[in-house]
């Protein structure tokens, strides 16, 4: 049996249950090191809840309420709000963590989640002192106070200089912060997917060689894409569109009903992001961190707007793009045509398709190791359960390790 490793996640948003997943995926490939087991925080809290016994919402699920509405120009009053309703509970979430951890013991704890962090490692301290607890960011950096990292916290997994220097600023040491390359991604992200994308682009009744937009706003859409393929079909731009409209089925039909002046492509619910990806030249949609990264994997330039309504934890990934000059940030989407056009001029174009294609992204494959590393350093081998470290590094235990040079990763466009 592997040694216990719990990871914790929730539904708020589609990151943390995505990075949970992909790191239980790719750990339980390398010979049995881990037994992974993923703790869903919101079914332990729900007895809790207090949004939820007010109103009969849990908190996650109001969160992505107000994502699918749009409503998120109010995030950065809500979140004090959210935060002061956690530290009212903060001592009966530790009891029930503290229970249980007693019932469910493991090895090493890894966080994927924000606000309850500094619950999270108190409980561990209190029921399992020797076992390390990690906070890996899904996040491109923290939003202080209170948000990703804590004081309390012990181990810190980052995936941008601006965190690690955030985790240091926080008094964190070497010893106890980890810099990986990028967000965690779905293993398929890591693939090499041979295609002939001229071919698959008429499959899909596009152009074999315009230049081609993949248009994503997250798993349920935004009535911005619509206005996007508006306001591109009265401005000058040749191209064309692939538009993701997740489960958003009324967007879909209309965006399908749309006579533009280009070619379009609509689709609903896809686990196939990175096959549309593969056939496109360029991002456009929110700053989210997951879908920036999966655009940069493919090497596609982004397009993204950055406002008031725009989340507070990811406004700076607005900044991060603009600072490595991976693609256009608009104030508003209204600006869509001329963001376009900017974009598209050829030495622009080629400048941040170069920057794109020069970012290399191999977190999922980097945080076995890290675990590895930090259960060796604090020699925890509780409850007897953990098994012996075999010496391959985790790139050369993953399976898909072949696919991961950089040349092989777009190399269909």
């Amino acid at each position: 049996m592997g040694r216990k490793l719990t990871i914790v996640f929730f539904d708020a948003g589609g990151g943390h249950r995505s990075a949970a997943e992909a790191l239980k995926s790719v750990l339980e490939t390398q010979e049995h090191l881990w037994q992974v087991h993923l703790l869903n925080l919101q079914d332990e809290l729900d007895r809790l809840d207090l949004v939820r016994r007010v109103t009969g919402i849990r908190i996650q699920d109001a969160y992505n309420l107000i994502l699918r509405k749009g409503w998120t120009r109010l995030t950065p009053q809500l979140l004090p709000v959210l935060q002061g309703v956690i530290r009212l509970y903060h001592r009966p979430t530790i009891e029930m963590l503290c229970k249980y951890w007693k019932q469910h013991p493991a090895d090493l704890v890894l966080s994927v989640i924000p606000h309850f962090n500094r619950a999270l490692a108190e409980s561990i301290r209190a029921t399992m002192p020797a076992v390390p607890f990690v906070t890996l960011l899904t996040d491109l950096a923290d939003y202080p106070p209170h948000f990703w990292m804590e004081r309390e916290s012990e181990y810190i997994i980052c995936g941008t200089e601006r965190a690690e220097k955030q985790a240091f600023s926080l008094g964190h040491d070497r010893d106890h912060v980890f810099l990986a390359s990028g967000m965690v991604m779905k293993p398929r992200f890591y693939q090499k997917r041979s295609l002939n994308r001229p071919e698959e682009r008429k499959r899909l009744g596009l152009a074999a060689d315009l230049p081609t937009g993949i248009v994503l706003f997250g798993g349920h859409g935004s009535s911005t894409m619509l206005d996007i393929v508006k306001r591109l079909h009265g401005g000058k731009s040749n191209l064309q569109l692939i538009l993701i409209c997740g489960k958003n089925q009324k967007l879909l039909e209309k965006i399908k009903g749309l006579k533009t002046r280009f070619p379009i492509f609509a689709e609903g619910f896809t686990q196939e992001i990175d096959y549309y990806m593969s056939l496109s030249d360029f991002f456009i949609g929110k700053p989210g961190p997951g879908s920036i990264s999966e655009a940069l994997q493919f090497h596609l330039p982004v397009i993204l707007e950055c406002n008031g309504r725009t989340l507070p934890q990811e406004r700076y990934n607005a900044q991060w793009v603009t600072e490595k000059r991976l693609g256009v940030v608009l104030k508003s989407f209204r600006e869509i045509d001329v963001g376009v056009e900017t974009l598209l001029d050829p030495a622009t174009f080629a400048e941040l398709e170069a920057n794109a294609g020069a970012y290399s992204n191999r977190a999922l494959l980097e945080i076995p190791g890290f675990l590895d590393k930090i259960e060796e350093r604090s020699g925890s081998r509780s409850h007897g359960s953990a098994s012996p470290i075999i010496s391959t590094s985790p790139l050369e235990r993953a399976p898909w390790a072949s696919m991961m040079s950089r040349a092989e990763l777009g190399s269909s466009k």
